[in-house]
């Protein structure tokens, strides 16, 4: 029967601890991601002028009371459109990243806020014609299923054409992904370029100045015609008629006694 001696070096037992330790040590903060314990949600309303706003929650479970989660860092070109702020809710902790008029190349840029899961995450815009169009990306597949919590969702101002997100109204679209996977997102809609309208504006504003103009000089004209003076041919002259003399008694008498007065 063989014997086996244990160890009796004073160093084995406080080298087997320390390891042990360092391994529950890494093992608390891979807790989380193993968990798949993360709350990744983007909300986005787009204008009829192709400006965004919105929102972007990055947030974990916290390992320990020092963990501060996920922290959210704008791109230096857009630090003046991007307001950051400290995210504690359900549970989870990190930040949460509030923007406005961002134009639609500014929003393929929102994925860098995380530095370490560039790439993960992606959502662009793109119009061509009158038809925008929203591209997105979400590779979670190392993220496990459990516990995670990441939600997209965007209104546009004119009803969703086609999409393969769920959807929340005429305008609204949203989608909920799974862990695990490479989800992608489409939606498009139709609504006039804001620079075509903008044109179209102007052109009917010139048309409305070039019509209110003829119209004043045709009015113009129209009032200096019938003030001129009209010109008409003189009437013609009655023929003088001669009023008959009437004499008086006394005449007639005078003329007998005057025989120069009467006629012969």
């Amino acid at each position: 029967m063989t014997t086996v001696q244990q160890s009796t070096d004073p160093a084995a037992k406080p080298t087997s601890r320390k390891r042990f330790l360092t391994v529950a040590a890494l093992a608390l903060m891979l807790v989380p991601l193993l968990a798949g314990c993360i709350r990744v949600q983007v909300s986005m309303g787009v204008s009829a002028n192709d400006r965004v706003t919105g929102q972007v929650v990055a947030a974990a479970i916290p390992a320990n009371e020092a963990d501060k989660g996920p922290q959210l860092t704008p791109p230096s070109s857009l630090e003046d459109k991007i307001r950051v702020q400290e995210y504690k809710k359900d549970g989870y902790v990190g930040s949460q990243a509030f923007f406005s008029d961002l134009s639609f190349g500014d929003v393929a840029q929102l994925g860098s806020m995380y530095a370490e899961g560039s790439g993960s995450f992606q959502i662009t815009l793109k119009r061509s014609g009158d038809t925008v169009t929203l591209d997105g990306k979400a590779d979670l597949k190392t993220v496990p299923t459990q516990g995670a919590d990441v939600q997209v969702s965007i209104a546009f101002p004119a009803r969703v054409g086609t999409t393969n997100g769920t959807r929340d109204g005429d305008s609204r679209v949203s989608w909920t992904l799974p862990a695990g996977e490479v989800s992608t997102m489409r939606a498009e809609v139709n609504y006039a370029d804001p620079s075509t309208r903008s044109f179209a504006g102007w052109a009917g504003i010139m048309a409305g100045l070039a019509l209110g103009v003829a119209i004043v000089v045709g009015a113009m004209a129209w009032m200096a015609r019938n003030r001129a003076p009209i010109k008409r041919a003189p009437a013609a002259k009655a023929p003088a008629m001669k009023t008959p003399v009437t004499k008086s008694p006394a005449s007639k008498q005078a003329d007998t006694r005057n025989p120069k007065n009467t006629t012969k």
